[in-house]
């Protein structure tokens, strides 16, 4: 199912590194730029995990998450080459977790860090910034859920 799934993978990638090269090209450090209501544009960048997690840890974090991200695509990749060609729900969420995964690790072994530019927010309340990486994982790791509840739904049941 990879070679069947794999440009899904390879177009959240391509389209993360764009992003974040025009982020970068474009914008100014913690400068927003409003785009909608309660939608920035915004470049940070982020040395730990989602919401910012061991950010200030000391630089040793840069490895872990590197070493953990590449545990997890491996492990991605693994599963994806596993499933039986009718599982397309599933190989869809694996694929883009796996992209958004390598979207990030190419920030983190490049830079040490991950660059982040979508910034949402309400009245006063903020989302921590985000990048396209970062949507691909929760899209797909919300359809995985989804496809939990779909398989079970499909499945014969034992008595």
């Amino acid at each position: 199912m990879l070679k069947s799934w794999g440009w899904l993978s390879l177009l959240v990638i391509v389209l993360d590194q764009a992003a974040k090269y025009l982020a970068e090209a474009l914008l100014v450090i913690h400068r927003p730029i409003p785009v909608l209501p309660s939608f920035n544009l915004m470049l940070t960048y982020n040395t730990g995990a989602a919401f910012s997690f061991l950010a200030d840890a000391g630089g040793w974090q840069r490895w872990f998450f590197l070493s953990l991200g590449l545990m997890v695509s491996i492990g991605l990749v693994a599963w994806l080459y596993r499933l039986k060609p009718e599982e397309k729900r599933l190989a869809a969420a694996l694929a883009l977790i796996l992209g958004g995964a390598i979207g990030n690790l190419i920030d983190r072994a490049w830079l040490g860090q991950v660059i982040d530019f979508i910034q949402l927010y309400y009245d006063h309340w903020y989302w921590p910034a985000f990048n396209i990486a970062d949507s691909a994982i929760t899209l797909g790791a919300t359809l995985l859920v989804l496809d939990s509840f779909w398989s079970r739904e499909a499945s014969p049941r034992l008595n």
